[in-house]
């Protein structure tokens, strides 16, 4: 007997379609419950368009912008860290407080007792890692519910504020460095040089992972795909940097403009030189390459969507879920400690508020609002940061069209309630599929 074989057309290694085909499969993984970030991108977008057509000589200025961006840092650097803990199915009420007493260890030793930055820096990070380790031992050790460890420790690290600074005390900060990172720019040539960096390095990035699949005999994007990514980052980044660069400040008749030297603070009589992309901006971007490295290139990030996944199939293929869980309260709380100096920086002091309020539930929505799934094992660091830019949107938006704060919650609540319910629908359709 005898089989007669025809030819057959095979794709050679990286022959995947381009443009075309790659929208058709993001189309079919949408529709099939992979959403991603898609919904808070489409939010983001009609939000601007909303807030620009009712108050576009305020909202949609150079100025307002870079205040958007100053406004979101400390939400988006918390919802990042928020993001490892949210991977494994578990949450941290107390990061917001995390970031709170990390904050005032770095205003008791920098202002009080004179410790010079780096290490009043250091101090307030290693705070951060502190609080994150117990509470992960008695998570992952003990196997209590995070709920409860960390409205614990949400309640606890409130005493601890208190104990560290004084009732009612403010602790100012007494630093140009770190007062700088939130109140200045990087000169106009430094924001082109930024933006030169990050194209060029994502396109070196992702054409180096193309070839290497190809090289091995593995399918990889089209070039077309790849030329558009990185057209489209050039673009959209380039923008960006077009905008902080403008002169921000806006001069009336019979004034001028000027360089002001010294003190932020410092009273001129003339209009001051505003322009530049500010500090935080190249703050995020260096968590956001970090955090993207480790979960997206590294077994560690691996083993994280593994435990997130199923925590008792990945303790069975040798994972050590324990230390998982221990090391992304970890994470979690050191970039809370981050996001407490940012916050320190903006506000130039310290005081038992730093990090409360609604610092907490922003973070939390930032990370849900982006995609990140509150069910474990999907989500992506870039997740909080545009989740982080809808709230920064939000807060900053509605207050130009209506002064009740009551709106304002409402709106922001309802944003989460939409979020959550995307994910519990997504997940159901993946179920499905």
């Amino acid at each position: 007997m005898s089989v007669q074989v025809t030819d057959v057309d095979v794709p050679e290694a990286g022959d995947v379609g381009g443009i075309g085909d790659a929208l058709r499969d993001y189309s079919r993984r949408v529709r099939g419950g992979e959403v991603g970030s898609l919904p808070a991108v489409l939010g983001l977008i009609a939000l601007v368009a909303l807030f620009s057509i009712l108050q576009g000589d305020t909202f949609f200025t150079a100025l307002n912008f870079a205040n958007l961006l100053n406004q979101g840092t400390a939400i988006i650097v918390l919802a990042m860290g928020l993001v490892f803990v949210l991977l494994l199915g578990e949450i941290d009420l107390s990061a917001g407080f995390a970031a709170g007493t990390s904050a005032a260890v770095l205003g008791v030793t920098l202002t009080k007792q004179g410790w010079v930055w780096p290490l009043a820096l250091l101090a307030a990070l290693a705070t951060g890692l502190v609080i994150g380790f117990l509470i992960g031992l008695l998570v992952a050790r003990l196997g209590i519910p995070s709920f409860v460890v960390t409205l614990a420790a949400f309640l606890g690290l409130q005493g601890v504020m208190l104990l560290i600074i004084g009732e009612g005390g403010t602790i100012p900060i007494q630093s140009d460095i770190l007062l700088a990172v939130m109140n200045k720019n990087m000169p106009v040539w430094g924001g082109w040089l930024l933006w030169a960096i990050v194209v060029f390095g994502y396109a070196a990035i992702s054409l180096r992972a193309i070839l290497s699949r190809r090289r091995i005999g593995l399918a990889g994007s089209a070039t077309s795909v790849w030329i558009a990514k990185v057209v489209s980052l050039a673009v959209l980044f380039g923008g960006v940097v077009y905008l902080l660069n403008i002169q921000r400040q806006i001069v009336r008749p019979g004034r001028q403009t000027c360089d002001v030297v010294g003190d932020i603070n410092q009273p001129v009589g003339c209009i001051p030189i505003i322009q530049g992309v500010p500090w935080a901006v190249l703050v995020i971007l260096v968590l956001l390459i970090i955090g993207t490295f480790i979960l997206g290139r590294t077994s560690y990030g691996r083993h994280i969507y593994a435990v997130g996944g199923n925590a008792e199939a990945a303790r069975r293929a040798g994972i050590s879920v324990s230390m998982i869980k221990i090391s992304c309260f970890m994470i979690c709380s050191f970039m809370a400690a981050i996001a407490g100096v940012l916050i320190a920086s903006r506000d130039n002091s310290v005081s038992p508020t730093t990090g409360g309020a609604q610092t907490l539930l922003f973070a939390v929505g930032a990370a849900v609002i982006g995609g990140t799934s509150l069910f474990g094992g999907r989500g992506r660091v870039i997740d909080a940061v545009i989740g982080g830019l809808v709230v920064a949107v939000i807060a900053n938006g509605l207050p130009l069209v209506t002064q009740q704060s009551g709106i304002q919650y409402v709106v922001t609540g309802l944003v989460l309630l939409v979020a959550a319910s995307v994910d519990a629908i997504s997940r159901k359709r993946t179920s499905a599929a």
